[in-house]
C-alpha cells in the first residue's frame, strides 16, 4: 500500500541527489524514485513470500530497464517498442547485481527481483550511478533480509586529475571510467575501463571512490533509521552442523585424493566416484536425503580446497601461488579469415577471429545514451563443449555479453582511430576449452588476432586474474585461478593492460568486500603476470602488427571532400554514386562531414573510384589529366565525361596532332580517351585536349621522315588527303608530302 510521501536530499559528487519515497510503486517491498540532476530512475525491490523448492542457490534477478522516452526517442524497431535489453542495459544490470548479491543471506531461497527503470536521462548525470544507489536504497529500506547498505559512484581521470562522477564531456575526453561500490568498511565491486592508467594511480582512484562512498552509506543508514521496515524472517536452508561434520569426516580424505595433483577431466572422474561412494554410504542412514548429502559433499569440497590454500599454500594442480599455468600463443590459423589468434592457458583455450569491414558496417545503437554507433565490436561465445557438457546453443546470455564487453573494453584504448584506420573491426572469441579465466584468454586472443590482421594497434594487451581466500582477518591472494578455485574461492579479480598500464578491471566477489591491502596485492601480482604473458608468450608469437592487411580484407581508401559537393557525388536519386559503384565494384560510404570511405576489391579499382569521386568533388585544375568517355559528337568537337555528371569539350583542333576533318575519323561515342584540362572559362566550362596526351610525332631528319598536317605516306597517322600531299603515296616507305617529291621516284 502507498505510504506517506517523503523526500530526502544529499549531495553526490557535488550535485544534488534526491530520494522520493511513498509516492510510487507502493506494492513493492521497497521502492524509491531517484533524482540526480534531471536523471530520474525508479528503483523497486520485491521478494516472494515463500522460498522456491528444489533449488540450491539464491534466486536474485536484477534488471536495468532503458525506456527510450527517457531521451525523447521512439524505438527504431518494427514494433516501435522496447524489446530485449540492449548490451549496455545488460552490463548495467550486472554491475548492480555483483556488489549486492553477496550481502543477501546465502541460504535464502525466496525469489528477489530488483528493477531499475530509467524514466529520464540527463547526460551529465549517469543513470547507472543513480540506479546502483537507488537499488541499494530500495532494498535497504524494504523488509527484505540484506546486510547492506552499499554506495556507488564513478571516478574519471581528466588531464591528470581524478574527477568524481565525471560529466558526459569528461567521460569522453578522460582516460578513466572507474565504477566502485562499497560498504562503509570494504570495497564490494570494481569495474574499470582505462587508457593505460598506471597501477598506482588506479589504486589511488579506488580508495578515493571508497572514501566518497562512505558519505552515501551514512546517508542511506539515515534513511533506514527514518523509514526502514523491519526485516522479514526467512526459512533457512543451512545444513545441520552435525550432519555436515559427519559427511566431512567420511569424505574429506577422498576429496583430497580426487582433487590434488590431477587435471580437470581426471579430477571430475574421481569426484564422481567419491559422490557415488558417499551417497551409497549414507543412503540407509538418511533415506531420501540425496540432495542434502550432495550439498554437504559440495561444502566438503569447498572446505578441503580452502584449507589447503590457507594452511599449506597448496593448490589442486600443485602450482605455486604465483605460478602461471602453461601458456601458448599462435596466429594465422584460418587462411581466409582476416586475422586469427589462438591463446592457451592450461586447459583454457580461446580462438579469436578478426574481421575488417567498411564504416557502413558499424553497429547501430538504439539506446538512452548519446552514442549512435560503434566501429569496434567484440563478441564472446561459450559453447557447452568447452566444459564437456551436452547442451544446445541458445544464444548469448548475460555472462557471455559481460565477458565480451570486458574484452572489448580492454582493447578499446589501443584501437586506432577511424581517421588512421577507416575500418569497422569485429572480433569473435570462441571458447574452445574452459577451466577458468576465459575472459582473460579472450583478451589475449583478441590482441593476437588484431596483430595478425594488420590492425595497427597502439600496444598489445594481455589479461590475467587473481584469486582470494579469506578466513577472519587472514587472507591470501594467488595468481591465475582455475575453475575450481573460482568456484570455492572468494574473488575473481580480472585485470587487463599493456606494458604501460591498465586498460580494464572487473572484480567478482563472494564475500562482503575487500580491504585496501588486498586490492593493492591483487594489482601488484596481476601487473607482473600480464607483462610476463606479453613478453614471453604473445610477442614471441607475433612481435608487431603485420605491415599489410590480408589479401582477403577490403582495401580501404579515405578522402575528404567539401560537404557542399556531397550532393553532386551522390547525384539525383543516387545515380552518380551508383554508377561509380557499378563501374569499379567498390563499396562507398559518405558521411555528413565530407568523409568518403572506399572499400575496394583491389587497389586499382579503389584508385579508379577515388579518381572519379575527386573529379566530381574537386574543381579540375588546368593541367589535370583524366580518362573519360565520349558522350557526344559535334561538328566542332566532342564532349567527354571526365567524371560522372561532369563533362568537358575537346575542340576538333585538339583531337590529334594532325589536321582532323571529321571528329568521326578519330573517335566514336562510348570511346574512352585520355584528355588534359587546358582551359576553364569564366562560366566554369572545361576545355580539354586529347592531342596534349598523345605522344608527339618525331621531327623529320634531313629529307626523310618529315611529317606534317595532311602528309601522306605510311606511318604518318592516316591516309594523305588531296591538296595536302593527298592521292597515292609518292614517297618511299617512311617518306611523304612535299619532301617526297624531292627524292627519286619510287620503284615499281
Amino acid at each position: 500500500m502507498f505510504e506517506q510521501y517523503k523526500l530526502f536530499e544529499t549531495d553526490l559528487a557535488g550535485r544534488p541527489f534526491k530520494v522520493e519515497v511513498g509516492k510510487m510503486a507502493g506494492l513493492a517491498n521497497g521502492a524509491c524514485l531517484i533524482r540526480y540532476g534531471e536523471t530520474v530512475v525508479l528503483c523497486t525491490a520485491t521478494m516472494a513470500e515463500k522460498p522456491r523448492e528444489g533449488i540450491d542457490f539464491f534466486p536474485l534477478s536484477v534488471d536495468f530497464e532503458e525506456k527510450l522516452y527517457a531521451v525523447g526517442k521512439i524505438p527504431g524497431s518494427f514494433l516501435k517498442r522496447e524489446g530485449r535489453p540492449s548490451e549496455k542495459a545488460v552490463l548495467a544490470s550486472r554491475v548492480i547485481d555483483r556488489p549486492m548479491r553477496p550481502l543477501f543471506p546465502k541460504d535464502m531461497r525466496n525469489d528477489v527481483a530488483i528493477m531499475c527503470t530509467v524514466l529520464s536521462v540527463d547526460p551529465e548525470n549517469s543513470p547507472e550511478v543513480a540506479a546502483m544507489n537507488g537499488a541499494a536504497i530500495a532494498v535497504a529500506i524494504s523488509d527484505i533480509p540484506w546486510n547492506g547498505p552499499i554506495a556507488s559512484l564513478m571516478v574519471g581521470l581528466v588531464e591528470g586529475q581524478l574527477v568524481l562522477n565525471p560529466s558526459e564531456h569528461q567521460r569522453e575526453v578522460g582516460d578513466l571510467i572507474l565504477t566502485v561500490s562499497s560498504t562503509h568498511d570494504k570495497v564490494a565491486m570494481i569495474e574499470a575501463g582505462a587508457n593505460e592508467v598506471e597501477d598506482d594511480l588506479m589504486y589511488e582512484a579506488i580508495l578515493l571512490a571508497h572514501e566518497e562512498n562512505k558519505k552515501m552509506v551514512a546517508f542511506i543508514n539515515g534513511l533506514v533509521a527514518a523509514i526502514g521496515k523491519p526485516k522479514l524472517p526467512f526459512t533457512s536452508t543451512a545444513l545441520d552442523e552435525g550432519f555436515l561434520q559427519e559427511i566431512k569426516d567420511f569424505a574429506a580424505d577422498r576429496v583430497r585424493w580426487a582433487y590434488f595433483g590431477n587435471e580437470k577431466t581426471l579430477r571430475e572422474e574421481r569426484m564422481l566416484q567419491v559422490e557415488r561412494e558417499t551417497q551409497a554410504h549414507f543412503a540407509e542412514r538418511y533415506p531420501g536425503g540425496e540432495g542434502l548429502i550432495a550439498e554437504a559433499l559440495y561444502q566438503t569440497q569447498k572446505y578441503v580446497v580452502r584449507r589447503a590454500l590457507l594452511d599449506e599454500g597448496r593448490r589442486v594442480d600443485e602450482r605455486g601461488l604465483m605460478e602461471l599455468r602453461p601458456l601458448a600463443a599462435e596466429v594465422a590459423l584460418l587462411p581466409r579469415v582476416h586475422g586469427s589468434g589462438l591463446f592457451t592457458r592450461g586447459q583454457t583455450q580461446v580462438l579469436t577471429a578478426a574481421t575488417l569491414g567498411t564504416i557502413r558496417e558499424a553497429q547501430l545503437l538504439d539506446g538512452i545514451d548519446q552514442e549512435e554507433y560503434k566501429r569496434y565490436i567484440h563478441h564472446y561465445n561459450f559453447p557447452s563443449y568447452s566444459v564437456g557438457e551436452a547442451r544446445p546453443s541458445r544464444g548469448a546470455g548475460r555472462r557471455e555479453i559481460g565477458h565480451g564487453a570486458l574484452a572489448e573494453k580492454a582493447l578499446l584504448p589501443v584501437i586506432p582511430s577511424e581517421e588512421d584506420f577507416p575500418y569497422t573491426i569485429r572480433l569473435v572469441s570462441e571458447v574452445l576449452s574452459s577451466n577458468g579465466s576465459t575472459s582473460q584468454g579472450a583478451i589475449c586472443g583478441s590482441t593476437l588476432a588484431l596483430m595478425d590482421a594488420g590492425v595497427p594497434i597502439k600496444a598489445p594487451v594481455a589479461g590475467i586474474s587473481s584469486g582470494l581466500i579469506t578466513e577472519g582477518d587472514r587472507w591470501m591472494t594467488f595468481l591465475d585461478i582455475q575453475g575450481v578455485e573460482d568456484f570455492f574461492g572468494d574473488m575473481d579479480f580480472k585485470v587487463a593492460g599493456t606494458h604501460k598500464g591498465i586498460t580494464a578491471i572487473q572484480m567478482d566477489l563472494k564475500i562482503d568486500g575487500l580491504t585496501a591491502p588486498i586490492i593493492k596485492s591483487a594489482l601488484e601480482i596481476t601487473r607482473k603476470a600480464r607483462i610476463h604473458i606479453l613478453d614471453e608468450v604473445m610477442l614471441k608469437a607475433i612481435p608487431a602488427p603485420r605491415p599489410e592487411l590480408s589479401k582477403y580484407a577490403p582495401k580501404m581508401i579515405r578522402t575528404l571532400i567539401d560537404p557542399d559537393k556531397i550532393r553532386e557525388v551522390i547525384g539525383p536519386g543516387g545515380k552518380v554514386i551508383q554508377k561509380i559503384v557499378a563501374e569499379t565494384g567498390c563499396k562507398i560510404d559518405i558521411e555528413d562531414d565530407g568523409s568518403v570511405f572506399i572499400a575496394a576489391v583491389d587497389a586499382e579499382a579503389g584508385a579508379k573510384a577515388l579518381a572519379m569521386i575527386e573529379a566530381i568533388a574537386k574543381d579540375p585544375e588546368i593541367g589535370a589529366v583524366f580518362t573519360g568517355k565520349v558522350t557526344r559528337l559535334m561538328t566542332f568537337g566532342v564532349f567527354v565525361e571526365i567524371a560522372p555528371g561532369k563533362e568537358g569539350m575537346v575542340h576538333i583542333s585538339k583531337l590529334d596532332h594532325k589536321r582532323v576533318e571529321k571528329v568521326e575519323d578519330v573517335v566514336s561515342v562510348g570511346d574512352e580517351i585520355t584528355v588534359k584540362v587546358v582551359e576553364i572559362d569564366e562560366k566554369g566550362r572545361i576545355n580539354l585536349s586529347r592531342k596534349d596526351c598523345l605522344p608527339k610525332p618525331e621531327p623529320a631528319r634531313g629529307g626523310e621522315g618529315q611529317s606534317g598536317p595532311g602528309n601522306g605516306g605510311e606511318g604518318q597517322g592516316g591516309p594523305a588527303r588531296s591538296g595536302e600531299g593527298g592521292g597515292p603515296a609518292r614517297g618511299r616507305e617512311g617518306q611523304g608530302g612535299r619532301n617526297s617529291r624531292q627524292g627519286p621516284p619510287p620503284r615499281r
